[in-house]
């Protein structure tokens, strides 16, 4: 990747009569990056797309493109290209057809075109559909074109609208694959939009968690998923457990609270808190270890199981932890270990890493 940005946007704004949909936000995307805007609805994520396209004018702020502020520019006049939730293809046109269609507005030839469409079609394996039509198609076919059409004038940066949303599971997941393997091939810049947090983990090299018009944590999948800043972004991304109690203070890099009366250690990717202040704590249910005696991990407690629930390849554990005031935890472990966890007291052990402190 290029050490200078493909795209910046500068302290861009966005309101809607009273209403801030975008709040002076500031973000680089390298060239060649899977960025994910990940978020609920309303946060500002589609906003933020639909300005990169030229779409919508931003309040304040820039918008620059290869070090060219496009700010103002229609979409027609940036190298941008957009794939929409339901694809948007002409129903009237063949493959082909719809995948020559942004190559005319270009102004491109006709054997030129010609050359276009057949290398966009061998690249994604549409040759056998071109003189299809979308509704002889099935739905990842639909999606694949959508992508041809898309990639055919060799834009610097791809916009995607939850495109994978018409989608069945299934399908769903075979298309994530592909679709980050056509990426990875291109080395093209993918901005992606998603209220599906499985769906931003699995293909992205970046997300961009979105709330309220605010970036509340920008990182790799792994990044946020295992070392959350605040408590939304842990809540948001997958599944929890989150311990409330009070900071102690800090030993080298590591950050101490009080668990009714258990002393634990974690880190704080959002800064630390004052000591003395409430502050909560998450660990990922499938980072909590069990033991019949106390572990060496920095974090361990007692507890007693009192509820299984078989998921198949693994199994979830409801916990009591009766020195922490009857608190409960759970845990993911896998289904041999499962089994074998019965009713008597337990170690639960995890470590410092595993544990991160919020900001609110």
């Amino acid at each position: 990747m290029s050490s200078d940005p493909l795209v910046r946007l500068e302290g861009v704004t966005k309101r809607f009569g009273d209403t801030v949909a975008l709040d002076n936000l500031t973000l680089d995307i390298a060239q060649g990056e899977f960025v994910t805007f990940l978020g609920p609805s309303g946060c500002g994520k589609s906003t933020t797309l639909r300005i990169l396209g030229g779409f919508e004018q931003p309040t304040s702020g820039r918008v620059l493109l290869r070090g060219d502020d496009v700010t103002k520019r229609p979409p027609e006049k940036r190298n941008v290209n957009m794939v929409f939730q339901d694809y948007a293809l002409f129903p009237h046109m063949t493959v082909r057809q719809n995948i020559g269609f942004g190559l005319e507005l270009k102004g491109m030839g006709k054997s030129e075109i010609a050359k276009r469409q057949d290398e966009i079609m061998s690249f994604l394996e549409l040759t056998a559909y071109g003189d299809r039509y979308p509704a002889q198609l099935s739905g990842g076919q639909r999606q694949r074109v959508a992508l041809a059409r898309a990639l055919a004038p060799d834009p610097a940066l791809l916009l995607l609208d939850e495109p994978l949303g018409a989608l069945d599971a299934k399908l769903r997941g075979q298309v994530q694959q592909e679709l980050k393997s056509i990426q990875r091939r291109t080395n093209k810049t993918f901005f992606f939009v998603t209220h599906d947090q499985e769906e931003a983990l699995t293909m992205s090299d970046r997300i961009v968690v979105m709330n309220k018009g605010h970036v509340e944590q920008d990182g790799t999948p792994e990044e946020l998923y295992f070392h959350p800043a605040s408590r939304f972004v842990a809540e948001f991304i997958g599944e929890t457990n989150l311990l409330t109690g009070e900071l102690r203070g800090t030993e080298g890099n590591a950050v101490v609270m009080d668990w009714f009366g258990n002393t634990l250690r974690g880190h704080a990717p959002g800064g630390v808190p004052q000591a003395g202040e409430a502050i909560t704590a998450s660990v990922r249910l499938e980072r909590l270890g069990f033991h019949a005696e106390r572990p060496t991990t920095a974090n361990a407690v007692q507890g007693r199981v009192v509820g299984k629930t078989f998921l198949g390849s693994r199994m979830a554990l409801d916990l009591m932890v009766e020195e922490a005031n009857g608190a409960t935890l759970k845990a993911y472990v896998d289904a041999d270990t499962g089994q074998s966890v019965g009713e008597a007291p337990v170690w639960i052990g995890w470590d410092e890493s595993s544990m991160a402190v919020l900001r609110d």
